[in-house]
């Protein structure tokens, strides 16, 4: 208890009582008797070294007779008891102050805890006793793991500050100590259980954290507990044994057991495999109890919703993998949507994949897809990504969507879709080019189903890559690209085209093209030549003809006949030797000019020509 300072004599007058008013503070608070008392008693047992069982249990009566619920001292007293400790090496003096500690610990839990990390971090004997005390009843334990709890997530240091005004950090790797010296308790306490989830995933954090950095002083500080313990040379290492120490004492020695078989502790400790060993540890997670995996799911959701979070990668590594191992948890995907578009802003290609593995599993729950059309502007520019499995997962998820609504495709979409589609027909991924080529159909039956018709342009550039597609060695390729093909000619209202296509007469398609759109025979040979670099000997073919039946189709000049047989010739060559490729480009500019001069009259010239190339 806190009381006023009083004058000795008694009450003053009330003239003077005014006087000192102006003097002093009206409200100057010192400890009460009993408790300044105590904080001497203790301070004397710690100076002297005592630690007969008369001056313990004039200690104890002393904190028993105190209210320790008012105590203003805390920190002293904690600080205190720890010194006292520290100085007896009688092993029987650790066992006199369960109670009064306990109590302590009871009333005042942040100030016990945060005391005792900050005087004893590498946690030595003194500390240990006192741990194990102050997790003795379930009362208390349940107190201090909460205590400890945000000192183990915030790596490196903890900022906090206790009732003395102290505001000193303190070390996460602190209360790693601490929590592995209650692990080793042979009773560990019934609410580990309880905090299991919020403690594994802080450990893992620290693991993460750990081997990505290590500042000085935390590496100062780790070679100091070494000194005091056979502790592993790295943290990270040390918070892993933690991390097997918590999971064996709640029965689930299968998953560490497991987990060693595949390496994946190992894995854990290597920057570059952190999250994927995440992932495996959580598939084999999937034995735990149902309750403690949404537990984890929930708290994992708190930590990827941060405005700034520091561990989003392997976070979401970890949410990923127990939406995978476990489907009963898969309701969370309101919650995804709502941390999804900053991570998909993100530069990190690891988080895209993952974002995107997580919308997979996800979109084919009721109203998922159609809750996803507000990501269709970043998904659309996911697609320009080097990377083809993030392109490749974003085109899934994207044809979801389009599948899924209900309102017609905004026209601005349309067009920045068809736009990023049509470079991806050429991917040397065949799964990237099988599925921006279903899904450029399926923007097209869309726009026309909507009665708008802002893609025509974007159409008449796809009919070159989807005929030379036709001939892909790919069956799913080839049969993608008839089925893209024929939409787009009724798209288009070119039922002579369709025709052609659905009777397999492919090299009439081509020649009826450039019949009905010859202004556009310039576009179409550019367009070919690009396909002359093919890795596909059947697509090579398929250009080589093309432009030549240009030049069959266009032309009776005798001159420009002889260079487009020499052109003939050169592509020919190409499949040999594909050094002419730069001869071949000057020599298209050539033929192009020389086009540009042709008389408008068709004849057999190019036949002739044709047939001294072909011998």
């Amino acid at each position: 208890m806190l009381g006023l300072l009083s004058h000795p004599d008694g009450d003053l007058p009330e003239e003077e009582q005014e006087q000192q008013q102006e003097q002093e503070p009206t409200c100057v608070l010192k400890p009460t008797e009993p408790e300044d008392t105590t904080i001497m008693a203790i301070e004397g047992m710690a100076g002297s070294g005592s630690c007969d069982a008369e001056a313990c249990a004039a200690m104890q009566a002393l904190l028993a007779e105190s209210d320790v619920s008012s105590l203003e001292h805390v920190p002293s007293v904690v600080r205190c008891i720890y010194r006292w400790l520290t100085s007896n090496t009688d092993v029987s003096a650790t066992q006199r102050l369960p109670n009064a500690l306990a109590e302590l610990t009871h009333a005042h839990p942040h100030d016990v805890v945060v005391t005792l990390l900050r005087c004893a971090p590498s946690c030595d004997r003194a500390a240990a006793a006192m741990w194990r005390v102050m997790v003795s009843t379930m009362r208390t334990a349940d107190k201090v793991l909460l205590e400890l709890l945000p000192v183990l997530a915030d790596w490196p240091l903890h900022s906090t500050f206790t009732s003395d005004g102290d505001n000193k950090d303190v070390f996460a790797l602190a209360a790693t100590r601490a929590l592995w010296e209650i692990l080793q308790l042979p009773r560990c306490p019934q609410r580990l259980k309880v905090h299991f989830p919020r403690l594994f995933l802080a450990l893992l954090s620290q693991i993460f954290f750990s081997t990505e950095q290590m500042p000085e002083e935390v590496d100062t500080f780790w070679r100091g507990c070494q000194r005091e313990g056979c502790l592993p040379t790295n943290p990270n290492s040390f918070a892993v044994l933690t991390v097997k120490a918590l999971l064996c004492r709640l029965g689930y020695e299968n998953v560490v057991f497991e987990v060693e078989r595949k390496h994946g502790w190992d894995t854990l400790l290597n920057a570059e495999t952190h999250h994927y060993a995440m992932g495996l540890l959580a598939r084999e997670m999937r034995g735990i109890s149902r309750c403690l995996r949404y537990c984890i799911a929930r708290y994992l959701v708190e930590q990827l919703n941060r405005k700034e979070p520091r561990w989003e990668v392997p976070a979401m590594a970890l949410f990923l993998e127990l939406l995978t191992a476990c489907p009963d948890i898969r309701g969370w995907g309101v919650h995804v949507l709502q941390f999804s578009p900053r991570y998909l802003r993100s530069e990190c290609r690891e988080m895209h994949c993952l974002v995107l593995r997580c919308f997979i599993l996800l979109i084919d729950r009721p109203l998922m897809a159609k809750r996803m059309t507000f990501l269709l502007p970043r998904l659309i520019e996911l697609l320009r990504d080097a990377d083809g499995e993030v392109v490749g997962k974003t085109l899934c998820v994207l044809r979801k969507v389009l599948q899924a609504r209900d309102l017609p495709l905004a026209s601005p979409i349309a067009l920045q879709l068809a736009e990023r589609l049509l470079p991806l027909f050429d991917s040397d991924a065949s799964y990237v080019q099988l599925l921006s080529i279903r899904l450029f159909r399926d923007v097209m039956v869309i726009i026309a189903a909507s009665g708008k018709k802002p893609l025509r342009a974007h159409i008449y550039q796809s009919l070159i890559p989807l005929l030379c597609c036709l001939h892909d060695e790919n069956e799913r390729v080839a049969e993608a690209s008839r089925e893209t093909l024929l939409q787009a000619t009724e798209f288009l209202n070119k039922g002579k085209l369709r025709q052609l296509l659905e009777m397999e007469q492919t090299w009439a398609v081509a020649e009826c093209l450039l019949a009905e759109h010859s202004s556009r025979a310039d576009e179409y040979l550019r367009q070919s030549l690009l396909y002359l670099q093919s890795p596909q000997e059947s697509v090579r073919e398929a250009a080589v003809r093309f432009i030549a039946l240009q030049g069959m189709t266009n032309d009776v000049s005798i001159s420009v006949s002889n260079l487009a047989a020499q052109t003939l010739f050169l592509l020919r060559g190409t499949e040999r030797n594909s050094s002419t490729s730069s001869r071949l480009l000057g020599m298209y500019d050539h033929l192009r000019s020389a086009w540009r001069r042709r008389p408008s009259l068709r004849g057999s010239g190019w036949l002739c020509c044709w047939s001294s190339a072909q011998s």
